[in-house]
């Protein structure tokens, strides 16, 4: 089955829920040593907004984030911003600030996953509101993608969503993936696409 045909037989064999069931995109691979071979990237999907949370390290506070200042870092313990780190999705940054962040908090965002990213946009080289609000915007529509096993899992919509924008957002996601993958295609080993509580529906590979 092709991804609109998987789609399909997806929504007819799911019990409906008393909620938006999430879509999700399970891709398996083969070949691929994740403690050797690295997986790393994001995908902009055009539609979907999944409200992700946003801290940012700031000149000045902004009403459309959680705001750290200048001063605010200087008070902040790992402790603190471990916690921050669970609570946030993503951190942007005022690129005049980055020393500093890289400095006393490189190694936690680091290795967090969580360091403000300029190719995502998350490091400003100017702060105001109307660019705030832009890269809030792009980030909530982004889905890091990061391979710790052979397989991924990735949200992609809800079930409410029309076919049509659930599978322009799988199709980007997967030729993301491909193009991410040391040896393209010859790494996937079967693409699935299911609903949070539902059996996964097999996509035929091209």
């Amino acid at each position: 089955m092709n991804l609109s045909e998987s789609l399909a037989e997806l929504r007819k064999i799911s019990k409906k829920r008393n909620f938006d069931q999430t879509v999700d995109l399970i891709i398996n691979l083969k070949d691929f040593d994740p403690r050797k071979d690295s997986l790393n990237t994001f995908a902009i999907l055009p539609h979907l907004n999944l409200n992700k949370k946003i801290a940012a390290f700031l000149e000045n506070p902004s009403p459309q984030v959680y705001s750290i200042t200048k001063k605010d870092i200087e008070k902040i313990t790992n402790a603190d911003l471990k916690r921050l780190i669970k609570e946030y999705d993503f951190f942007i940054a005022n690129a005049k600030l980055m020393p500093i962040i890289a400095q006393k908090f490189g190694k936690i965002l680091g290795t967090s996953g969580k360091m403000p990213d300029p190719k995502m946009g998350g490091v400003l080289l100017q702060e105001n509101e109307e660019i705030i609000k832009e890269v809030v915007e792009r980030l909530s529509k982004t889905v890091k993608i990061k391979a710790k096993e052979p397989s991924l899992k990735i949200a992609i919509g809800k079930e409410s969503m029309p076919d049509q924008k659930i599978i322009e957002n799988a199709n980007i996601v997967i030729k993301t993936v491909i193009e991410a993958l040391p040896k393209r295609e010859l790494n996937l080993r079967s693409i699935m696409l299911k609903f949070t509580m539902s059996k996964p529906v097999k996509i035929k590979l091209k």
